[in-house]
């Protein structure tokens, strides 16, 4: 059975209410078998497992961790009054919880880091999205393997036609049809010519299959797992020479003994590398680095290799790492948040998800600029508490009659005691003013 044929027959199912997908559906079995001197392919079980190693994982995590640890938000487009701002308020508190606990087993964060890690490693990064009939929490997230999914490149924007199918076990017969409003692919670097995306991880794969051969072999090197030398005897018989070997490997390699030699000519070692740190090929490691840290959009320096890297340096290095690869893809789910879960799924094109930090990665930077707009009366004080993600101050209450009083008696008094000072009133008439009696002096007594 062909795939146009999985496609017709999914066309007539009707979508569920329940979970399709399974989270495994190939269950264990990821682990290819490994061959010798074979350059690997950029099979999915390939990336997988260069995934992780330590170089690859470095890069993977310093983008997975800086997007999921961020803080975000559920705001209206277009704040809405009255009897309709109340309801838009209880929409958004309920998106909110819903991502709070998109499923059973996974928070916010730890569904985002699963989804981000397929997006880095082949640009496709999966949701299924269930309505849950509860109207706290009105929809289910479930992470999906992403290599599983199936897209249907003749999808012509029908809703009711499947957009996406999981293949189980690999078997084509066994897809599972998902529409186009029950799944979130994230595609990472879109192209025209074909409808899957490019993971990070996978324009680095010729990198890092290269770097994992000069490492392993520096690692021979270094270990003597590598021969670096030989001894030249002259005018030896090949009985003679094999004894020599015979007892070179049982009496001296490995047992750390001196061992003495007696023969007419002293032998000559002929060295086939220099024997410095040079034969271990370090420039071309921090060079693949390099190249790693570019496929990933990283400064090399974000992966270990810090040649030329100082106090000044290293602080537009770290703001170029954040700006260049966590703020895209920081943006991309968002804008798949809002557009497949908000505005599909619960059909509230109304709201939107927005990340809380991504505008200023400096807290003073950030600070100092709501600082300014309040003094310039371009923000309120309200506005900036809602940036800032705290609750609206309470409403201060209208002050009493008694209040009042006390105020403008306390600016009478001040605007007296001015006048005074001016030279304008004199002390009697400031006290006549005040309701108070005139001072009696020893005079006029």
């Amino acid at each position: 059975m062909g795939w146009k044929d999985v496609w017709s027959r999914v066309a007539k199912m009707e979508a569920e209410g329940e979970r399709k997908t399974v989270s495994v559906p190939r269950g264990l079995a990821l682990s290819p078998t490994r061959v010798a001197y074979a350059a690997p392919k950029p099979t999915v079980e390939n990336l997988r497992r260069f995934a992780e190693t330590p170089v690859a994982r470095r890069a993977l995590n310093y983008i997975k961790n800086r997007i999921a640890s961020m803080e975000w938000r559920v705001e209206p487009r277009v704040i809405a009054v009255g009897d309709e701002g109340v309801e838009q308020r209880q929409r958004v508190a309920a998106v909110v919880r819903s991502l709070q606990a998109p499923n059973a087993s996974d928070s916010f964060q730890t569904l985002l880091e699963q989804v981000i890690e397929d997006i880095l490693v082949g640009g496709f990064g999966s949701v299924e999205m269930e309505l849950s009939g509860d109207a706290r929490r009105p929809v289910n997230l479930y992470p999906v393997d992403g290599a599983t999914v199936q897209v249907n490149a003749e999808w012509n924007g029908d809703a009711t036609t499947p957009h996406y199918a999981q293949m189980r076990h690999g078997v084509a017969s066994a897809a599972v049809p998902l529409l186009d409003d029950e799944l979130m692919y994230v595609r990472l670097n879109p192209r025209t010519h074909t409808v899957l995306g490019l993971g990070k991880l996978e324009v680095a794969f010729e990198a890092i299959t290269q770097f994992f051969q000069a490492h392993r072999y520096a690692g021979k090197l270094a270990a003597n797992g590598v021969a670096q030398y030989a001894l030249w005897m002259k005018d030896r018989t090949p009985e003679q020479q094999e004894r020599l070997i015979r007892w070179w490997q049982d009496e001296v390699e490995g047992t750390g003994r001196v061992p003495v030699l007696s023969c007419d000519e002293k032998p000559e070692v002929l060295r086939f590398a220099g024997g410095t740190d040079a034969d271990l090929h370090l420039q071309w490691q921090q060079f693949l680095l390099a190249m790693i840290a570019n496929a990933f959009d990283l400064p090399p320096m974000m992966l270990g290799v810090l040649n030329d890297v100082n106090r000044s340096t290293a602080a537009e290095m770290a703001d170029e790492a954040f700006q260049n690869a966590v703020v895209p893809l920081a943006r991309l789910i968002a804008e798949h948040v809002t557009r497949d879960v908000i505005g599909k799924r619960l059909g509230w094109d109304d709201l939107r998800f927005v990340w809380s930090e991504l505008e200023s990665r400096d807290e003073m930077q950030e600070i100092d600029a709501q600082l300014k707009m309040l003094a310039a009366k371009v923000l309120t004080v309200a506005d900036v508490r809602a940036m800032r993600g705290l609750p609206a101050l309470p409403e201060p209450h209208p002050p009493t009659p008694e209040e009042i009083a006390a105020q403008k008696q306390q600016a009478e008094r001040a605007e007296h005691l001015s006048l005074f000072k001016s030279g304008v009133l004199t002390r009697d008439e400031v006290r006549e003013r005040l309701g108070l009696p005139k001072l009696v002096t020893a005079d006029a007594a």
